[in-house]
């Protein structure tokens, strides 16, 4: 995938990588129930994040797959607290770029920081979330990002719950990307 018309850090072909990240968000983390979405919605079904961030065998191929979506030029990951982390971090090993914290609150002690790690004015940075349905988390740390001087180059999402995020996002005048779509997802559950 190319931003502005320059190529991502992609080496080779992934899409092994990729069938094999999206049989395994499907057999660890898709969940079938009645859950309570955080936008206030119920759903049927429940991609759990916590039960594909945690394990290494998911998250490593996650860090290599969102390596190849970043491009060279970016000077900052950033994961908003505390589903994103993870993958900020994968994501920063992966590509020797240094990543953020953002986080919902400030303390009112020590730093009172919204933004943990280092950051400087004019930096082009990337927001990664890992579920995203209405995209209001990510929206709201890449706003948080903006406000600091920072240039968000793009939201990347794990998956695309394909109930709002991309318009909401794009609404808010920044450009959206996932991985993977509810969709995509779902259709592997007829290979299992």
């Amino acid at each position: 995938m190319e931003v502005a018309g320059v190529p991502s850090r992609a080496e080779g072909d992934t899409s092994h990588l990729r069938d094999g990240v999206a049989r395994d968000l499907v057999k660890h983390a898709y969940l079938v129930g009645d859950f309570l979405l955080s936008s206030g919605s119920r759903s049927k079904y429940y991609f759990d994040k916590y039960l594909f961030e945690t394990k290494p065998h998911i998250l490593r191929p996650l860090g290599k797959l969102l390596a190849a979506e970043i491009p060279d030029y970016v000077d900052r990951i950033a994961g908003p607290e505390l589903g994103a982390v993870a993958l900020a971090t994968a994501a920063s090993l992966e590509t020797g770029i240094p990543f953020v914290i953002v986080k919902k609150a400030s303390k009112d002690y020590a730093t009172q920081k919204l933004i943990e790690g280092e950051i400087h004015p004019g930096e082009r940075v990337v927001v990664l979330e890992d579920v995203m349905t209405t995209g209001t988390q990510a929206i709201v740390s890449a706003e948080k990002l903006r406000s600091m001087g920072m240039e968000v180059l793009f939201i990347l999402g794990i998956v695309d719950r394909e109930e709002g995020a991309r318009a909401n996002v794009e609404a808010a005048g920044f450009e959206f990307r996932s991985l993977f779509t509810r969709g995509e997802l779902e259709s592997y559950l007829q290979k299992e």
